[in-house]
């Protein structure tokens, strides 16, 4: 909710015209907000991923299911996430400003709310290799968590087919609706995450992206955290 709020009320007011309904801190605050967020939903999403694969496969021993089902466990992974995004996004506070009509080249005015000073170059490699490991290493822990679920609910599929004789069994009904849903969200979050950050990083790299390109930018983007 917050990802798409911190976002999407202040595209919603630029395509409206309103150009200059934030000042400096407000836009600090806006885009601190929405990347902190967007970390944190996809940091909590492979968490939840991991927990459920925990809880479902039988190879993963019993202590830690018990552990890793604790309240103080899951509370405390949680607060890690949020610490984590928290620091590594700071970096926002210092880059961007407020909407200014300025010719210098050292400002990127890429929305049409708020401008971001240009970070030097080192910096940019250093928070563009932080984050794509962070992002590609959530995505890549969920995608084998979801694997490993399906592979668990098709070997148990196959172990009682020989006790449910009828192809319509209520209880193979149910494994094959859970393995489609899996397959299902887990293909929705890669596709969206990733072709949103391409087209977000597209975004950032033009001298001047056109509004279509925002739009569409914006909208692929909030397909992940709806």
């Amino acid at each position: 909710t917050l990802v798409l709020l911190s976002k999407g009320v202040p595209q919603t007011m630029a395509a409206f015209g309103l150009n200059s309904f934030l000042d400096e801190a407000g836009c600090k605050l806006v885009f601190y907000l929405h990347r902190m967020t967007r970390g944190v939903s996809l940091s909590t999403t492979c968490l939840l991923s991991g927990f459920q694969a925990i809880k479902l496969c039988p190879s993963i021993s019993r202590w830690l299911d018990l552990q890793i089902r604790s309240p103080k466990c899951i509370v405390l992974c949680c607060f890690l996430c949020w610490l984590l995004h928290l620091v590594i996004n700071i970096h926002i506070i210092r880059y961007v400003t407020g909407p200014r009509h300025s010719n210098n080249i050292g400002v990127d005015k890429i929305y049409r709310y708020c401008s971001k000073l240009v970070p030097p170059r080192f910096l940019f490699s250093v928070l563009a290799v932080i984050f794509s490991f962070t992002d590609s290493l959530c995505l890549a822990v969920m995608a084998w968590t979801s694997g490993s679920m399906v592979l668990v609910l098709h070997r148990h599929k196959q172990r009682v087919q020989h006790i449910h004789s009828s192809s319509s069994s209520p209880r193979t009904a149910h494994e094959t609706r859970a393995t489609h849903t899996i397959l299902i969200l887990v293909s929705m979050f890669i596709s969206f995450h990733v072709l949103g950050s391409v087209l977000s990083y597209r975004v950032t790299q033009l001298q001047g992206p056109g509004h279509g390109l925002r739009g569409i930018s914006f909208l692929v983007s909030s397909g992940f955290p709806t």
